[in-house]
């Protein structure tokens, strides 16, 4: 009772009994069913709110992921030319294990029928033909697109 008989003779009622009854209100209220008021606090000037440190959570297993590598296929060259018995046919060129120094041997599959197949080569081929590896075709060099089959009769 003395609390109260001070703040009623007083002429302005003091910051604490009136944040408290403020307080004690705001409480009689929401258990009454109505909203619940929450007062934050001021913040003094150049003073900043610490903030919450994030939690860490445990970090799932990575699943192992290859990366895919573009499969070209298989680049296919047949040569339809009767080249005689006991003669050859070479390719020489770039890309795919073919080199201009030396020619790599073409199988014969008929009479008049050579055919090699190369590996897949991320860039066209380019080659030319050759009889016993010595003979070079006439004309300008062939090319072919990385897994695509090409079958050409080549003249010398």
């Amino acid at each position: 009772m003395k609390k109260i008989k001070k703040a009623a003779k007083s002429s302005t009622p003091s910051t604490r009994s009136a944040v408290k009854s403020k307080t004690r209100a705001a409480k009689a209220t929401a258990s009454r069913g109505k909203a619940k008021i929450v007062k934050k606090p001021a913040l003094a000037k150049g003073k900043v709110l610490a903030k919450k440190r994030p939690t860490k959570v445990a970090a799932k297993p990575q699943e192992l992921v290859k990366p895919v590598a573009r499969t070209l296929g298989v680049t296919t060259i047949t040569a339809h030319l009767d080249i005689g018995f006991g003669n050859a046919l070479y390719l020489r060129g770039e890309g795919a294990d073919l080199s201009w120094d030396r020619g790599t041997l073409m199988n014969c599959v008929a009479d008049n029928c050579w055919t090699l197949e190369l590996p897949a080569s991320a860039r066209p081929l380019l080659f030319k033909f050759l009889v016993n590896d010595l003979s070079w075709s006439a004309g300008q060099d062939y090319s072919v697109a990385s897994g695509d089959t090409l079958a050409t009769t080549p003249t010398f």
